[in-house]
């Protein structure tokens, strides 16, 4: 081997690098542990909501050591904020947190490019639009063209002055251009306004304060993906995310202009609204009514005695001066806003309030009542002045040392905010400020007209509700609103039990490989076994390195990796092999074998990441941690077994140590040269391959295969309860409130996994949360005394009960990724192809490669169709089971390969003789298939058993696959390249 100093000084380099990038992650770790002790010594399980004080006590403890030196290299010394930067990404499965994709709406920006035109044509077009996008995977943008023109049948174009030849878009159309003509333009007006929600959402997350989150735009769809791993408070999270920050200024009225509207509310409602007579009324409750409304109506009504629909809402009334109209209790604010709305109520508004528009102020956490207000519109809804003048924001404190917001604005905004704060001063008046409808504060002006643009937002803020607006207004606001089509939300505790189980089942493994290479090769298995070691660390050092995500998938494509470090030692070992049974002397043997398997072991290496780039580019998430470690591991794996251990055989064989044999007294008992005749045994191949494809096909088109949400659209969620439960009656609870549901047993007997349908279409953070209440409500029966929603819908408590992962997926975007789905596939398959063609250079190696594949797969789908009603554990098909074919696929090309590999040389050397150099082929390479597919599959099972039941069902797949694939490779890859070569003769023949 060239070069052996520089190789050697390049492995001590990288694995120092490595070890080096890790020791962030440990320091941390230590960190993260200290913090936990400290929050558990701290707080006791005695005090009430102890798990949400442990939290903030653990954060609190954690953030006074941002700035603090945890770490001393003595040539460079880390904070722990720095220490967090660089240690290895957990994702949401191995952390906790949320993911969501984000569907910013193109129709808003359109709406807003149009400037919110009345034209009939326009919005008829956008209903229909919205219509048909429901079943078209087209974009959004394009479908509304097509509905244009469908709608103006050409009497309206796109230029007219109503729709997009208007103002804001005059410098880029007029009046006289084409339809073609405004398209492009209209279509790069929606790719800015999209990039600039990214960046808005971008800046609001870099400031939400969870680390390693994550942002993408998924392609030009108008997708974003969000992760946030570690992220505990998943509804701020939600609200934050889709909050569009229409920040407005309103005038307000008082309470005392406002009261004899609601006395001619009231006396309107009792007409309309039928309610049984209430046996008391508290009496503070009439007495502040009564002391609000008393200037304005002298002769009102003693509310005391009767029914009143309005009045009996509000817990408290207004003062007067205040812009406080009313106080209501939280849960009757959706009542309250419902009588408002009526047409026979909203005739009785006076002149002066003909326009006025109510909102609420925002609920305290520590009350169960909200602020309602008066808001000053217009015939146009335009507010008096709108957020876009902002142009930057902070946190503060006011002068009482309350949590407020500080603002400052452009030149326009200071003019309009001079104007406004003046008349407020003179009148005596409050501005209202509303953020997305929700009121934060209402102040007055004590100190005359504010000029020079810079003002305090004030109210009764917490830090965090100070802190989450000030990061929404410095961000901006979102050019159209953004809803969330697709969310995982893994809590924390399940986030542990999957580091547990996958640290387990990835320790297993090492064990096992560790030790079968000891047993099987003896002092040469240590070398591979070291360079093994050696292997893992560089890829976790990799990963580190280069910021990678570590999933739960992720950790399977490691162990995975191992199985293929383990193939290129065991290739080389066995090509070494082969070479001292030729008589070869042990260094020229050893070389001898190192060059004549580096062929076979980058092919099957190629192909391996062909289908892993292909993952990548097709997956997401934590698929796409699947496809990252192991084409991470394939090139680390490739250095290590040709170079590390070469270095380590020739170091020992140098230093005068004993003879390496590469057996030990088990293995060297075993048959040396194997004669099995495959070729003639493919006819009996090819019947059991037909007839376990018929049945697998048959039971495809009549039972088929279960579809996950992912596949098929609707919301799942994994609830753990502390007895074991019965699926069918948590099932008939929830068919009463959500229709057609379905439960399962997922893993121990007191988990199950329910699946729902129930409003999928509809979007939205409020939606969600109704459907989480109506789950805790219907399974209250089935829990513990004293679990709250809030305890359940985070899986709390010391038993973690309640959800502790969800999943959302919309159909459209189901329908995305089945389709990415069968691409992948087919990407695959064709590129594996090409390849093959071009490195073997016939047809034949290319066909009898796809055909085992497709022999492959289809009876691995197959299994999964016949099995999935009575194995007891997850089998749907999701995009984790995708992730399963595609390494199946790649596994299969390896063992293809290997062995196509071995045809050619052989019979570039002897030619094909009727098959039975081919057959001789296939026998050299019989030891090298078994051994690595046996290692695999050992590291397959201990994922299986030890790893999760997430992963189950994934590494079923791939058993079945890794099993199939050792046989296609030997029974039928080779027979149906053999069956369709044109001559099969005696005569040598040349193969490229």
């Amino acid at each position: 081997m060239q070069n052996k100093g520089l190789i050697r000084l390049f492995a001590i380099l990288f694995g120092i690098v490595s070890i080096y990038q890790l020791s962030f992650t440990f320091v941390a770790n230590k960190v993260d542990a200290e913090a936990e002790t400290y929050a558990l010594n701290k707080i006791s399980d005695a005090e009430e909501n102890y798990v949400a004080k442990r939290e903030a006590e653990e954060s609190r403890y954690l953030d006074s050591l941002n700035n603090e030196e945890v770490f001393n290299l003595g040539f460079a010394q880390f904070t722990y904020a720095e220490v967090k930067e660089k240690e290895l990404n957990k994702g949401l499965d191995l952390k906790g947190g949320i993911n969501v994709i984000l569907q910013i709406s193109v129709k808003d920006i359109l709406k807003g490019l149009a400037n919110n035109t009345k034209d009939p044509v326009f919005n008829k077009a956008l209903a229909q639009a919205d219509e048909a996008s429901k079943s078209s995977q087209d974009d959004y943008v394009d479908i509304f063209f097509q509905e244009f023109e469908k709608a103006s049948a050409g009497a309206t174009k796109l230029a007219s002055p109503d729709i997009f030849a208007n103002k804001s878009l005059s410098e880029e159309i007029n009046f006289q251009m084409t339809d073609d003509e405004v398209k492009p333009i209209i279509r790069r007006k929606i790719d800015e306004s999209i990039v600039s929600a990214f960046e808005v959402l971008r800046k609001r997350i870099d400031k939400f304060g969870v680390t390693q989150p994550n942002i993408q735009r998924l392609g030009t769809s108008g997708r974003i993906l969000v992760e946030l791993p570690g992220a505990k408070d998943v509804a701020r999270v939600q609200n934050l995310l889709q909050s569009t920050a229409q920040l407005e200024f309103w005038e307000t009225y008082k309470a005392d202009q406002v009261a004899p509207f609601l006395i001619a509310a009231n006396n309107t409602l009792k007409d309309i609204v039928k309610t049984e007579t209430k046996e008391e009324v508290k009496e503070e409750t009439t007495s502040e009514i009564d002391s609000l409304l008393s200037d304005a109506a002298e002769d009102s009504l003693d509310v005391a005695n009767q029914v009143n629909p309005l009045f009996d809402l509000i817990a408290s009334g207004g003062a007067q001066g205040s812009p406080v109209i009313a106080m209501v209790a939280t849960k009757d604010t959706a009542k309250f806003n419902e009588y408002l709305k009526m047409p026979q109520v909203r005739q009785q508004l006076p002149n002066n309030l003909q326009y006025v528009k109510f909102a609420w102020g925002i609920p305290p956490k520590d009350t169960q009542v909200v602020e309602l207000y008066a808001l000053k519109a217009n015939r146009e809804n335009i507010p008096d002045m709108s957020g876009d003048v902002i142009t930057d924001a902070a946190q503060a404190y006011d002068m009482a040392g309350r949590p407020a917001v500080s603002m400052q604005m452009n030149s326009r905004g200071a003019k309009i905010w001079e104007e406004l704060t003046g008349k407020a001063f003179r009148e005596q008046g409050n501005i209202a400020i509303v953020l997305d409808n929700i009121v934060y504060s209402a102040p007055g002006v004590s100190k005359g007209a504010i000029s020079g643009g810079n003002s305090e937002i004030s109210g009764n803020f917490t830090l965090e509700e100070a802190d989450d607006l000030a990061n929404v207004l410095r961000a901006g606001k979102l050019p159209a609103s953004a809803d969330i089509i697709q969310s995982e939300v893994v809590g924390p505790s399940l986030g542990q039990e999957a580091i547990d189980s996958g640290m387990f089942s990835f320790m297993v493994a090492m064990v096992l490989v560790l030790v079968w290479m000891l047993v099987y090769y003896g002092r040469a298995g240590i070398f591979a076994d070291i360079a093994l070691v050696f292997n893992i660390v560089l890829i976790f050092g990799v990963l580190a390195g280069l910021g990678a995500v570590l999933t739960l998938p992720g950790i399977a494509g490691i162990v995975l990796t191992i199985g293929m470090s383990v193939d290129a030692n065991v290739i080389i070992f066995e090509r070494i092999k082969e070479e001292l049974r030729a008589g070869k002397g042990q260094m020229q043997a050893i070389a001898d074998g190192f060059s004549n398997a580096l062929s076979s072991i980058l092919d099957a290496n190629i192909t391996t990441g062909l289908t892993a780039i292909i993952l990548l580019l097709f997956g997401t998430g934590p698929i796409q941690g699947f496809a990252t470690t192991l084409i991470i591991g394939i090139a680390t794996s490739l250095f290590t077994a040709i170079f590390v251990t070469r270095l380590l055989i020739e170091w020992n064989v140098r230093g005068g140590k004993n003879p390496l044999t590469f057996t030990t007294a088990v293995t060297s008992a075993l048959p040396k040269n194997p004669n099995f005749d495959f070729l003639s045994k493919r006819k009996m191949a090819y019947i059991i391959s037909g007839i376990l494809i018929l049945i697998s096909l048959t039971s495809l088109f009549t039972k088929g295969l279960e579809g996950g949400v992912d596949f098929v659209g609707g919301r799942s969620y994994q609830v753990r309860f502390v007895n074991p439960v019965n699926p069918s009656e948590i099932a008939a609870d929830l068919d009463d409130v959500f229709g057609n549901t379905e439960v399962k047993t997922f893993g121990d007997a007191n988990q199950v996994k329910i699946t729902t349908k129930y409003k999928v279409d509809e979007e939205g953070t409020a939606v969600d949360q109704e459907i989480q209440n109506s789950l805790y409500e219907a399974v209250k029966k089935h829990l513990p005394e004293g679990i709250t929603y809030e305890d359940f819908s985070k899986g709390s408590g010391t038993d973690k009960i309640g959800i502790l992962q969800s999943l959302k997926v919309g159909p459209t975007i189901a329908d995305d990724i089945k389709k990415n789905a069968i691409w992948a596939i087919i990407g695959s398959l064709a590129v594996v192809f090409l390849y093959i063609l071009l490195r073997f250079r016939r047809w034949q190696f290319s066909l009898g490669a796809v055909a085992a594949v497709f022999h492959d797969v289809l009876i691995v789908l197959g299994i999964f169709s016949i099995t999935s009603s009575i194995m007891p554990f997850n089998m749907e098909v999701d995009q984790a089971f995708i992730a399963a074919i595609l390494t199946v696929i790649g596994y299969s090309l390896n063992d293809t390969v290997i062995v196509f590999d071995r045809i050619r040389e052989v019979v570039r050397e002897k030619g094909w003789r009727g098959g039975d150099n081919a057959n001789e082929a296939l026998n050299s390479t019989l030891s090298r298939t078994l051994n690595t597919s046996l290692t695999t599959l050992v590291v397959l099972l201990a994922i299986f058993i030890f790893g999760g039941e997430s992963l189950r069902g994934f590494m079923f797949a791939m058993i079945v696959g890794i099993a199939v694939g050792t046989y296609s490779s030997l029974f039928i890859a080779t027979p149906v390249m053999f069956d369709t070569l044109k001559d099969k003769g005696n005569k040598k023949k040349e193969v490229q």
